[in-house]
């Protein structure tokens, strides 16, 4: 029996046990990829200031994200597909980050749908929206989100178009995938995938499929996505969804100090410094690499959050001494709710934790309160000086509000 002792562990066991085409479409990057390797590679760069003979009783690493409670500054990521990762997968991650007390985020693509995850948990969880060009049905969602208790709106403003992603391409990707030659010889090396598919009805795309005009089954979802993924997307929608939903708002996909400071001006709650992952724009800074330019810039005026090649505890901290005050993970929780399901996604949060608590007491600190930069060497990690210095090259754009498409 495999003894799991990190995320890369979980991976591991991921890539043995999910279809090959969801899990690339998981483990992979647009075009070259760069810009997802880098998203890892770049924390590696930073290095630790170790700290010895400091008390280290009575550690916590409990915050707040928005508000909320949470046991360490971590929330799971939305990510679509994740129901075919593993059968039922966003109703069994919502189940291990509740008992766990962080947040659930839930994608637009998810194959359970809100109203799944709503049955099948207790406390209230988030969503994630894409902006379509149908009006309509966003605002159905979005009433839909309130109806399941949602307590926060994640707009992700990184996805009018979709990157190219070739492995996905070549993958043929789909959800459920086509009964091609190539698919049934690698289904037939993945006997509980199949088995745990075969034991449920959640297999397409539970908020679109029965819910937008013209989406009746698989069939038309293709296209559909296609023309939906609305490219005029702009921050006077930002204003629009913000008034329509009513609530604890959170803009991701921001990677730029402009872009940041129009979050800021928005009336956002909260942003997260994103690049999707490296899934849209092959040769974009990590999002650790602009991480500290834009919590120096708006860190006073909204929250500011990361994701992006979170694969540790150690990263968490790093991330939070460079002024992050939340992260998301994606890839680290789908690997583990690949491995093992419920159980493989509660292994995950604790590898995490107990990396992060260590790290802390290490550095000799045993509150999150007072970590900052003194806990990293000088010169490794990013001073986010050069990201400024050319976002005070342009002046502000101003922000466009009220001049939103209603539905």
């Amino acid at each position: 029996m495999t003894v799991i002792t990190n995320i890369e562990d979980l991976r591991v066991l991921a890539q043995k046990r999910v279809p090959k085409m969801f899990y690339d479409y998981a483990d992979s990057g647009a075009w070259t990829e760069s810009t997802y390797r880098a998203n890892e590679s770049e924390f590696q760069k930073i290095k630790l200031r170790q700290r010895v003979a400091v008390n280290m009783e009575n550690r916590s690493t409990r915050t707040t994200m928005i508000g909320h409670e949470v046991a360490m500054p971590v929330a799971i990521a939305p990510t679509g597909l994740t129901g075919m990762q593993h059968a039922d997968g966003e109703i069994l991650g919502a189940r291990a980050a509740e008992k766990f007390g962080i947040p659930f985020t839930l994608s637009t693509m998810s194959i359970c749908s809100l109203e799944d995850i709503a049955a099948n948990t207790r406390a209230p969880f988030w969503f994630q929206l894409y902006v379509m060009r149908d009006r309509d049905f966003i605002e159905r969602l979005i009433d839909r989100a309130k109806a399941a208790r949602c307590s926060a709106l994640v707009l992700t403003l990184d996805l009018q178009i979709l990157g190219q992603r070739h492995k996905d391409l070549k993958n043929g990707l789909t959800a459920p995938p086509k009964p091609t030659l190539k698919n049934l010889l690698n289904l037939m090396t993945k006997p509980r995938w199949c088995m745990g598919m075969l034991g449920t009805q959640r297999r397409t795309f539970g908020n679109i499929v029965g819910h937008a005009k013209g989406v009746g089954d698989m069939s038309s979802l293709s296209s559909w996505t296609a023309e939906q993924f609305d490219p005029q997307l702009n921050w006077g929608d930002v204003e629009w969804i913000k008034r329509r939903w009513g609530g604890k708002l959170i803009l991701k996909g921001i990677l730029d100090v402009e872009d940041a400071r129009l979050a800021a001006q928005s009336g956002a709650d909260a942003l997260v410094v994103s690049n999707h992952g490296g899934r849209q724009l092959d040769g974009a800074l990590s999002s650790i690499e602009m991480l500290p330019a834009i919590a120096d810039e708006v860190g006073s005026r909204i929250e500011v959050w990361m994701d992006g090649g979170i694969r540790s505890g150690q990263d968490v901290l790093k991330a939070w001494a460079l002024g992050a005050r939340g992260t998301m993970i994606g890839r680290s929780f789908l690997y583990g709710l690949g491995a093992m399901g419920e159980e493989g996604v509660t292994r995950c949060l604790q590898i995490i934790h107990r990396e992060l608590d260590l790290t802390m007491a290490f550095c000799g600190h045993t509150q999150l309160r007072g970590v900052d930069r003194n806990i990293l060497i000088p010169g490794t990690y990013p001073s986010g000086e050069q990201a400024r210095a050319a976002a005070a090259q342009r002046p502000a754009a101003a922000l466009p509000l009220g001049q939103a498409q209603a539905g």
